[in-house]
């Protein structure tokens, strides 16, 4: 960092297994990624290119080096990878990823049902030449998974070989683990924790309410996705304790008794 100051939570080096933030990259320019890379990378770990925004994307290729000489991992949105399986292509996917030069990639069914014995199938195979993160949730809002459920997916993915379970939330972060209103469905996210080790999920937190909940529950190094490029600084900045919503959290006793 620029400067010193006591109480500031430590964060790992990249690379780093834990406190990753994912940023979700929906149709960024060379240019603006280049500008990312130059502002953000050293707090970033992670950029999915969301959806199916890799098929229109010009240059696609020469924006996914810039990520990866930044030192980044890049992926493929879970949607991309749900319209090839759909469609019978598995095969074809691999050789995309290969083609493009990742060694992340995305497994998900939010968007289609896929059963989760042949999903766990293809983690596994996946696993064996790339970094592999799942999606447990679905997209659609009137779906409800129980926790059990949840639990039981997460663990499975996690035996099959995937290195994260990424926390279903959709890029408007109204589904899954929350609420309509954006809230996070707290019970669930509780019994979860019981069982899946925090260390082990990534969950989506599109909005900053939603950061600053899972900062509180699980400190400054939980895994947060979907963060748009432009929040990835501030979002440090709340894990941190360097904005007004975590100020507090990491100053000891006697200090704050000085100013509250």
């Amino acid at each position: 960092m620029n400067f010193e100051l006591p109480f500031i939570p430590e964060r790992g080096k990249h690379p780093r297994n834990t406190g990753l933030t994912m940023m979700m990259d929906k149709g960024l320019s060379l240019r603006e990624a280049e500008n990312f890379v130059s502002s953000s990378s050293h707090i970033t770990d992670l950029v999915k290119l969301g959806f199916g925004t890799s098929f229109v994307t010009k240059e696609l290729q020469k924006k996914i080096d810039i990520y990866h000489e930044a030192g980044l991992k890049v992926y493929l949105g879970g949607t991309l990878f749900e319209a090839f399986i759909v469609r019978g292509m598995f095969d074809d996917y691999r050789k995309l990823i290969n083609k493009l030069k990742l060694q992340t990639c995305e497994v998900s069914d939010g968007s289609i049902v896929i059963p989760h014995e042949i999903k766990c199938g293809y983690i596994s195979t996946l696993a064996k030449e790339y970094t592999v993160l799942s999606e447990v949730g679905s997209k659609e809002a009137g779906i409800l998974i129980s926790p059990s459920n949840w639990i039981k997916m997460m663990i499975q993915e996690l035996d099959a070989g995937s290195w994260k379970v990424i926390a279903e939330a959709r890029e408007s972060g109204n589904v899954g683990i929350y609420r309509p209103n954006g809230t996070a469905h707290v019970a669930l996210v509780n019994k979860i924790i019981n069982k899946v080790k925090p260390e082990n999920i990534l969950w989506e937190s599109p909005v900053k309410s939603q950061q600053v909940w899972f900062i509180k529950q699980f400190g400054a190094n939980v895994n947060l996705g979907n963060i748009a490029p432009n929040e990835v600084i501030p979002l440090e900045c709340l894990r941190l304790g360097l904005r007004g919503d975590t100020f507090f959290d990491h100053l000891p006793k006697e200090v704050i008794a000085n100013f509250k």
